[in-house]
């Protein structure tokens, strides 16, 4: 009777350690669900720059900017889905120009821009299945920005001042891909890299378009 008694807690113990490599190797190779709504913050440094087209007389070096914000995707399946939020959006931007008032040949002035914008992302976000803690995406769609503020700061001037003729809407497509990285259940970091081109004249003077390559960090819940 007393074998009997040992027997089935060494049987107990026995089926568990079997079972116990499959559930590990299971739980690090498994697919999760994926959720309907997933919502998060974000914090992107970007490298902006104005285009002019064939306008010669304006050449753009770039700078560095930054956004932040909130991010939602809603989900069509595990693998579709329709990524938005509200960002707030910093770009700058160096110009070089002819002074307009000089007379001498070869003269020409340096500024900085500082555009601000409130944008809304509209985009598709194509997924990989979810495996080993990770998921890689491909993401393809438009940003709609409003201004918030124009400033611009001349070489020789100490402060920023004002810009005139910037416009109030930005329409700009972007594209880019990147990783998601499974932290929790319920909890992703996202990074990847993005280029956004701008459609619409962003300054009157010169009829500049900006446009910026982002490196994109997220977290989302």
């Amino acid at each position: 009777m007393q074998k009997k008694t040992i027997r089935i807690p060494l049987l107990i113990l026995l089926f568990a350690l079997i079972l116990r490599p499959g559930i590990a190797q299971d739980y690090y190779s498994s697919t999760y669900q994926y959720k309907p709504i997933s919502l998060g913050i974000t914090f992107s440094p970007n490298m902006g720059w104005m285009r002019y087209g064939d306008n010669d007389a304006f050449e753009s070096s770039p700078k560095i900017g930054y956004a932040y914000g909130l991010l939602a995707d809603f989900a069509f399946t595990e693998n579709y889905y329709f990524s938005t939020g509200l960002l707030i959006n910093t770009m700058n931007s160096e110009i070089t120009f002819p002074d307009p008032v000089s007379s001498a040949p070869n003269t020409s002035l340096r500024t900085t821009y500082r555009l601000q914008y409130a944008e809304i992302p509209l985009s598709l976000k194509l997924k990989s299945t979810m495996r080993y803690f990770r998921s890689y995406y491909g993401q393809f769609g438009f940003t709609s920005g409003f201004r918030l503020n124009a400033k611009e700061k001349l070489a020789e001037a100490d402060n920023r001042t004002k810009l005139d003729g910037a416009k109030f809407f930005r329409l700009a497509l972007q594209i880019g891909g990147g990783v998601e990285w499974q932290l929790d259940h319920n909890l992703v970091m996202m990074t990847g890299l993005s280029f956004n081109n701008g459609f619409t004249t962003a300054v009157n003077h010169g009829d500049g378009r900006n446009s910026y390559v982002a490196f994109n960090f997220g977290i989302l819940f």
